[in-house]
């Protein structure tokens, strides 16, 4: 006879739970319900951005091709100086939940459009891809901001590494899962999954907002003051340094981008023309690979993000930690300039990649735990839209210049290699701002 399975009582199950979140960092008692809603809603909110990625990429590519999605990729920018103002001025004349409920809504009726447009046979890839540039960013950096507005500095360090591996293993679950699902769904259908995984978020953040209106001061849900958060990032200059920052990676990033893209694209045609594949196929091979990248990328990002960010957190702080990945960067695209393979790029970016989705990725969040309300919602959002596909726009140029000039992939990394050295020092600044900020009395009036 087997014997028969004994519950644990609560009170002896709850220490084992605890126990578990205690791996990967220190929650208490009264965090941990907020702390795992926040961490379900990133999981979702990233498991559904990498499935629209997929798709994204699979339809950009195939349309148009690597130099069309880098132009693309600027024409955000231009975009966003719309975009960012508008929230602003939505953001003035709403509270906290209806502020994220609404806009995530707004969202979803988007994909919505698209998904009917697509099966209607429309060409819908650039389109497409400048939407989905726009949503990922403002959809992250909101969730972010409600997490940084919920949180003070000393939570804010503690559990933002617990709700940064819920971005990251969405990122991993999304990307994953979108390779199987082109088996069964095609690129259209596949937005419908993504719209509803996102409604199960606007539910989540609901209940978040419900839950912490007893916990905060009222002020912590009105709407914001009426400055802009263009004005808010160019009045401060801890503000205008972290834009300088996210301008910086994302040129690097994206130039690395249009590395990889386009070296994928050319051993496609290579297998087309070597009868491998046929031209019909291009597009699924091209979604699989990349649906595969992710994957790994997402993979070794979640790892990083459950064992690394909340000791370096700890022994290094937020600040120390702005330092990792531009020093892979560096070493990574030194490497892409002397060998210059598909396997080598790829390789290079995974790890680039998976540390911008982890350590990196929840330190900027971190840098904004000292700063005022409206910083978090307004100039957070400016700095995470316009100024990130700003660097799209410098990505842009580069990539122009080198097609007039028929650069070789050696000279975009040797290019890549530069722009670090730039990032660098601007990490030290922002270093020596942020030490300020910590220590300053009036720390929130200096940064927003």
């Amino acid at each position: 006879m087997s014997t028969p399975a004994i519950a644990l009582p609560i009170n002896q199950r709850r220490p084992i739970f605890n126990g578990v979140l205690g791996l990967f960092t220190d929650v208490r008692p009264s965090e941990r319900a907020t702390a795992l809603m926040l961490t379900a809603n990133m999981f979702i909110v990233l498991s559904t951005y990498y499935i629209l990625k997929t798709v994204r990429e699979a339809l950009i590519l195939t349309e148009g091709g690597a130099s069309v999605k880098s132009y693309s990729s600027a024409a955000q920018a231009l975009l966003l100086l719309l975009v960012v103002p508008l929230y602003g001025m939505v953001a003035s004349r709403f509270k906290r939940n209806t502020l994220i409920a609404g806009t995530t809504v707004f969202f979803i009726s988007n994909i919505v459009l698209f998904y009917l447009a697509g099966v209607a046979g429309l060409h819908i890839g650039i389109a497409f891809f400048l939407w989905v540039g726009i949503f990922n960013l403002m959809i992250t950096a909101q969730f972010w901001a409600l997490a940084n507005d919920i949180y003070s500095s000393e939570q804010g360090k503690r559990l933002m590494p617990m709700i940064g591996i819920g971005s990251s293993l969405g990122a991993w679950a999304g990307a994953t899962a979108a390779g199987e699902l082109l088996s069964f769904f095609s690129a259209y259908e596949l937005m419908l999954i993504a719209a509803a995984g996102l409604s199960i978020a606007v539910v989540l953040s609901v209940k978040i907002n419900r839950r912490e209106s007893g916990n905060v001061k009222q002020t912590s849900e009105e709407p914001l003051r009426k400055e802009g958060g263009f004005k808010l990032v160019l009045k401060s200059r801890y503000l205008f340094l972290i834009a300088a920052m996210m301008l910086l990676l994302n040129v690097v990033n994206s130039t690395g981008e249009f590395i990889l893209g386009k070296m994928v694209v050319e051993n496609a045609r290579q297998a087309v023309d070597a009868g491998t594949i046929t031209s019909a196929d291009m597009k699924t091979t091209i979604g699989k690979f990349y649906a595969t990248f992710y994957g790994w990328v997402n993979l070794l990002g979640l790892l990083f993000q459950l064992f690394i960010v909340s000791r370096l957190f700890k022994y290094i702080g937020i600040r120390g930690a702005l330092f990792i990945l531009p020093a892979i960067a560096l070493a990574g695209y030194s490497i892409m300039a002397v060998v210059p393979l598909l396997a080598i790029v790829r390789l290079g970016k995974i790890l680039e990649n998976g540390t911008d989705y982890s350590i990196q990725n929840t330190a900027r969040h971190a840098l904004f735990l000292p700063t005022s309300r409206e910083a978090k919602y307004k100039a957070k959002t400016a700095i995470d839209t316009f100024f990130w596909r700003a660097g799209d726009m410098l990505q842009a140029g580069i990539v122009l210049l080198g097609t007039a000039f028929a650069f070789s992939i050696q000279n975009y990394a040797i290019i890549n290699m530069a722009l670090t050295v730039v990032w660098l020092a601007v990490v030290v600044l922002i270093y020596r701002e942020h030490r300020k900020l910590e220590t300053s009395p009036i720390g929130d009036a200096q940064a927003g």
